[in-house]
């Protein structure tokens, strides 16, 4: 019997609590769903929202992608929270360091995924983790990255000549309402790197609040292209409910403002 796949459906995967250890001694949170079958053919690294704003490891989209690729689409997933930054799996070592200190963070997630043998790694920034991604992504090990919602706030000009001039792939999601960067101005900034994909979602807003799904299958059209998309919706094996009151006070509003 197939079951709708809703908001908080865990589809079956191995999840794991991991802990990541930076070059400046702190400790940081997170978690690493595989599928539980067969090896991935790829994996998220997830960088998440302005933390200082309510952004976490389980802000909304990297919680459903963590609890649907392993087993939609043989996708592994690696969240964790940046210093300083709270969830319901804990908190992180460390403070906010405006940009600046989570550069050790953002290579420590990345070599947790290299000595984890996990394959073709693919960033995946969302606002303030597209600044962390732009700025501090361009590890030998990472294959490309994908934007969701980019302000382009921390990160600068030389931040983009770098990406253009390494040549990975990058794929920049632009709501067409978004708050700071919209799909006109996008096209402009991203010019910078010849190879940035820059794609317009219709209707969509900075926080993508009814669209993790649409922006959940554009992320696995660049990662695993072999996977088809759209995605299922409906599942027909075990499942389970989280726990949607856990999220109450960390909902998506409380980043509305990076």
């Amino acid at each position: 019997m197939s079951n709708q796949i809703r908001a908080n459906s865990i589809l079956p995967a191995h999840r794991e609590d991991i802990e990541l250890h930076t070059a400046d001694g702190v400790t940081l949170v997170g978690e690493l769903a595989r599928p539980l079958d067969r090896d991935p053919v790829a994996t998220l690294v997830c960088l998440h929202p302005l933390p200082t704003h309510g952004g976490m490891m389980d802000s909304h989209i990297y919680r459903k992608a963590a609890w649907r690729l392993p087993a939609l689409a043989g996708i592994a997933v690696l969240r964790f929270n940046t210093r300083g930054t709270s969830s319901t799996r804990g908190t992180s070592g460390g403070t906010f360091g405006k940009s600046v200190d989570e550069r050790f963070d953002v290579a420590a997630a990345i070599e947790f995924a290299e000595f984890a043998d996990l394959p073709n790694i693919w960033l995946v920034g969302w606002s303030f983790g597209t600044d962390l991604t732009l700025m501090y992504g361009l590890e030998p090990s990472v294959a490309g990255a994908v934007l969701l919602s980019p302000p382009l706030r921390f990160s600068q000009p030389e931040h983009l000549a770098a990406w253009a001039e390494d040549g990975k792939p990058l794929t920049a999601l632009i709501p067409e309402f978004d708050d700071y960067l919209r799909p006109a101005e996008a096209v402009e900034r991203f010019a910078a790197i010849p190879q940035a994909e820059v794609v317009p979602m219709p209707g969509g807003k900075h926080l993508w609040v009814g669209d993790a799904e649409k922006v959940i299958d554009e992320i696995v059209r660049r990662v695993a292209p072999e996977v088809a998309t759209p995605l299922p919706s409906t599942w027909d094996g075990p499942m389970e409910t989280g726990d949607a009151s856990a999220y109450a006070n960390r909902t998506v509003a409380a980043f509305d403002k990076i």
